[in-house]
């Protein structure tokens, strides 16, 4: 990778750094890079980004170059992170949809941080299409960390829940 090309990195990751953006993804053709910072995940501005913000990101991110030289700077920014969640296993979902932490509303939650868990356990439902799909825990331990929020829409392949494995 050449000096021009690292030095434009560098300023990708001070921005985001400076606008308070936890986490990065980026896939352009066959570059893909994902930056997340160690720490308290950090809220977006409350602004949000502005146009040029956006476009200085946007003409910043293909100049963020190779997946093997990005890897060294996101690893470096999550290196403390990494340490903790290795030891954590995340519960995706499998399918887009809605996250619901019970049954129903008023219900109480299938789980709360610091239940300890079985494999096969329900521990959310996501709706999807007007069908309510049981996701179940694929380890066992205790239920470390909630990610998803009550209500609000998942991704496919979106974590659910962190979960410290026995």
């Amino acid at each position: 990778m050449d000096g021009n090309k690292l030095n434009e990195l560098r300023e990708l990751v001070e921005f985001l750094k400076a606008n308070e953006i936890a986490e990065f993804d980026m896939e352009q053709d066959d570059l893909k890079v994902r930056i997340k910072f160690a720490g308290e995940p950090a809220a977006a501005p409350a602004g949000g980004l502005d146009m040029a913000q956006l476009s200085r990101l946007m003409a910043l991110a293909p100049a963020a170059a190779a997946p093997a030289a990005a890897a060294p700077v996101a690893a470096a920014a999550a290196a403390p992170a990494a340490e903790v969640e290795e030891k954590l296993h995340e519960v995706k979902s499998p399918i887009v949809g809605t996250f619901y932490e019970s049954p129903s509303p008023g219900a109480p939650a299938f789980v709360k941080v610091g239940d300890q868990v079985e494999v096969g356990q329900v521990l959310c439902i996501v709706e999807a299409m007007k069908l309510m799909n049981e996701i179940e825990a694929d380890v066992a331990g205790e239920v470390v960390k909630r990610i998803a929020a009550s209500g609000q829409p998942v991704e496919y392949g979106q974590a659910l829940f962190a979960i410290k494995a026995r």
